[in-house]
C-alpha cells in the first residue's frame, strides 16, 4: 500500500512533456482493456455456443446409442400397424392422434406412471393449474397408480365443483364419454378444464348410493387456495395445505403471521389429502419452519445429490402437529420426513403414499412437453420412503363421530381432537 501510494505522489509531478506521454501510455492502456473486454465476451460466446453444442450432440448420441429401439425392424412394424389401422378401423383416423400416440407409449414403455409425454396443450393445462388460476370446475384429483381409478380428494369452497354437489371422496367414473381409470390423470383433467361457461358432464360414484350419479358441471374461472387457516381454542393455530403449487410458500406465510396477530402459542399443519407438487415449494416452507440443516436431498442415477437446506434466519418456534394420511403423497411426504427427522413435531394420522421419486418437467421446440422421473429423495436422515410411506408418530385411523349428514365440524374429527389434545399438554 505504501509503494502504491508513492507511485501515485510520484505521476502528480510529472511535468506537462511527462504528462502527454502518460496519457498517450494510458490510451494504450484503455485500448487494451476494451480490446481485452471483447475477447472475453467473444470467449463468452464461445463457450456458451460450445456447451448447447455440446449437450446437443449429447442428447443426439444418446438416441443415436437408442437406435435398437427404432430399428428397421421396428419402424416396418410400426407401418405395418398403421397400415392394418387405415384398413380396418372402423373409423376415420387423426395423425397427429396416432402420432401423440407414439409419444406417449413411448414413455408408458418405461413402466413408471409418473413419466409421461404431454401434447402442448396438455402441458399449458398442467402449467395453469400449478399457478393458482385455471378455468374449471375446483376440485382436488387423485389416481390410484395401480387401479388408475380417480377419486376427489377436495372440493374447494365456492366453486363449480362444490356448486353442483360434488364432495371429498367421490369417484369420478366417466368425464363426457371417458372411462375415467383408462386415462392418465393429467391428461383426463384437460376434458374436465374448458372455457369459462361451458359445461362438463361426468359420471360419480358415492358411497352409500346404489346408482352413479350424473352431474353437469358448469365451468368457471378458479383460484385455487392452497392454504386455509383458523384460530382454534387456546391460541392453537390451524393451516391446512392442499397442494404444493407456486403460491403456496406466499400463502403460508400470510396465514403463519394472521396467526401469530391472534396470538398463537402452538400450531397444527394438516396435510391430509394433500398430493404433493412443487419440490421448491416444499422446501421453501421448511425454510420457513425449520432451524439451518438439510431439509430433502435427491440422488439421480448418477450418484449426483443436490441438498435442500433451510437457513437459522427464519423458523417456528411453535409447539407443533402435523396431520397425514394415505394420500398425503411426493412434497407432502418430503415435509413430514423432515419434521420427524428432526423430531420437529408429532405426525398423527396413518401411514403416508410413498411416492420416494422427483420428476422434472422439461417443454419440447414444438410446445409440448415430457414429465421424467429424474432422481430419488430421501429425508435428512438417509431415509428413502418410496412404496414404504413414512408412519406417523402416533397411528389413528380417520373416525368422524359427528353427524355424517351435517356440516363437517372439527370438533367431531378424531385426528384433529387427538392433535389438540397432544398440543394442550407441551
Amino acid at each position: 500500500m505504501i509503494e502504491e501510494k508513492e507511485q501515485i505522489e510520484e505521476v502528480k509531478e510529472l511535468p506537462e512533456a511527462d504528462e502527454q506521454k502518460r496519457s498517450f501510455k494510458r490510451g494504450i492502456r484503455a485500448g487494451i482493456a476494451v480490446g481485452v473486454a471483447i475477447v472475453l465476451v467473444l470467449m463468452l460466446i464461445i463457450t456458451v455456443a460450445v456447451r448447447n453444442h455440446y449437450m446437443v450432440s449429447f442428447i443426439n448420441k444418446k438416441a443415436a446409442d437408442s437406435q435398437d429401439v427404432l430399428d428397421a425392424e421396428s419402424e416396418s412394424k410400426i407401418k405395418e400397424l398403421l397400415g392394418q389401422i387405415d384398413l380396418y378401423y372402423y373409423k376415420d383416423t387423426d395423425k397427429a392422434d396416432l402420432t401423440d400416440g407414439l409419444y406417449k407409449g413411448l414413455f408408458e414403455g418405461l413402466g413408471d406412471s409418473y413419466s409421461v409425454y404431454y401434447t402442448k396443450e396438455e402441458y399449458e393445462s398442467m402449467m395453469a393449474s400449478t399457478s393458482g388460476t385455471y378455468f374449471g370446475i375446483g376440485a382436488v384429483l387423485s389416481q390410484d397408480v395401480k387401479t388408475m381409478q380417480v377419486s376427489i380428494l377436495h372440493v374447494y369452497e365456492n366453486t363449480p365443483a362444490e356448486k353442483a354437489g360434488l364432495k371429498d371422496g367421490d369417484v369420478i367414473v366417466k368425464v363426457e364419454d371417458i372411462n375415467a381409470a383408462e386415462m392418465e390423470l393429467s391428461e383426463l383433467v384437460t376434458h374436465i378444464r374448458g372455457d369459462k361457461g361451458t359445461t362438463v358432464h361426468m359420471q360419480i360414484a358415492r358411497e352409500g348410493e346404489a346408482d352413479y350419479l350424473e352431474l353437469d358441471i358448469e365451468r368457471d374461472k378458479v383460484e385455487v387456495p392452497t392454504v386455509t387457516s383458523e384460530m382454534l381454542d387456546n391460541h392453537i393455530g390451524y393451516i391446512a395445505i392442499t397442494e404444493f403449487a407456486e403460491p403456496t410458500e406466499e400463502q403460508f406465510m400470510q396465514a403463519v403471521n394472521s396467526l401469530k396477530d391472534q396470538g398463537m402459542e402452538s400450531v397444527i399443519i394438516d396435510l391430509r389429502d394433500n398430493p404433493g407438487g412443487y419440490l421448491t415449494a416444499v422446501t421453501e416452507i421448511l425454510d420457513d419452519i425449520l432451524p439451518e440443516g438439510l431439509t430433502v436431498y435427491t440422488e439421480d442415477k448418477y450418484g449426483n445429490r443436490q441438498n435442500y437446506t433451510s437457513d437459522e434466519e427464519h423458523k417456528m418456534d411453535y409447539p407443533m402437529a402435523v396431520l397425514v394420511n394415505e394420500n398425503s403423497a411426493s412434497a407432502s411426504e418430503i415435509f413430514a420426513g423432515a419434521i420427524k427427522d428432526y423430531q420437529y413435531g408429532t405426525l398423527i394420522g396413518t401411514k403416508t403414499f410413498g411416492k420416494g421419486i422427483v420428476q422434472s418437467v422439461r417443454q419440447l421446440s414444438d410446445g409440448s412437453a415430457i414429465k421424467l422421473t429424474t432422481a430419488k429423495y430421501y429425508t435428512p436422515k438417509g431415509n428413502y420412503i418410496h412404496e414404504v410411506g413414512i408412519e406417523p408418530d402416533v397411528e389413528l385411523e380417520y373416525e368422524y363421530t359427528g353427524d355424517k349428514n351435517a356440516d363437517y365440524d372439527k370438533a367431531y374429527d378424531n385426528q384433529i381432537q387427538k392433535a389438540i389434545e397432544i398440543l394442550n399438554n407441551k
